[in-house]
């Protein structure tokens, strides 16, 4: 890739098509979610090589709740493992690990497992990498209008103080900038409830490619089109 390519400070991932991706080789569906994990894994190291600083991705919707309970309870197994490798991977790769979306409604080991990771990567100075579980653009931002409400009736903000910069504060992203790219693998063409607020002036990219088969060279072609795109945020260049 040519050195004066726009890299995007913060790329977002719908990551989609695991099911097709084992349907298509005759697999269990889990097996799918078992190579789009490792596909995440390797994608981290290549985001943080091609100048990436922040990297999010989706991984459990709370609509994925949804789905066949042998299929969530797989894909919580999963997650468990995934996420006890990633201890290992953030310290190796001195990567910092946040999680966003509502976890209470995850078992408490994946909880203790989310808040121990979290900590330990804290001191981590590579990239920055956001893990979306149970998470809902609607939901967040419910979540944080809750909060608000409560500080409002506290006397710790009023009403007038309210803005946008505020707002953004009470998000689970807070203190993550927000997305400059998003992708989305397996062709489907819509955003699906991720981080609605913080997508106001994302660039979108949509590629076929299944997920498990997205890879450094995927990833430089969506990198490649962002760099092409007239970013004027409402306004004239």
């Amino acid at each position: 890739m040519e050195k004066e390519t726009k890299i995007p400070k913060h790329v977002a991932v719908i990551l989609d098509g695991n099911g097709r991706w084992a349907k298509k080789r005759f697999l269990p569906r889990n097996v799918g979610h078992a190579q789009g994990a490792r596909a995440v894994e390797q994608i981290c190291e290549d985001a943080w090589d091609l100048g990436i600083k922040y990297l999010t991705v989706y991984a459990f919707s709370t609509e994925n709740w949804k789905r066949p309970e042998d299929e969530v309870n797989a894909l919580m197994k999963l997650l468990k493992k995934y996420l006890s490798n990633c201890l290992d991977r953030s310290s190796k790769n001195n990567m910092r690990v946040r999680v966003i979306g509502d976890i209470s409604r995850l078992s408490e080991d994946l909880q203790k497992q989310i808040t121990e990771l979290e900590k330990k990567s804290s001191i981590n100075t590579g990239l920055n990498f956001t893990v979306a579980l149970n998470y809902g653009g609607r939901d967040e931002m419910i979540r944080a209008m809750k909060h608000m409400y409560q500080e409002i009736e506290k006397g710790a903000i009023s009403v007038s103080d309210i803005s946008e910069e505020m707002f953004s504060s009470y998000l689970d992203t807070k203190g993550i900038p927000d997305p400059d790219l998003m992708i989305r693998t397996s062709g489907e063409q819509r955003i699906s409830n991720y981080m609605l607020w913080q997508m106001a002036y994302t660039e979108f990219y949509f590629t076929d490619v299944l997920w498990p088969d997205f890879n450094k060279k995927e990833l430089e072609k969506a990198i490649a089109y962002y760099a092409n795109r007239d970013r004027r945020y409402g306004g004239i260049k």
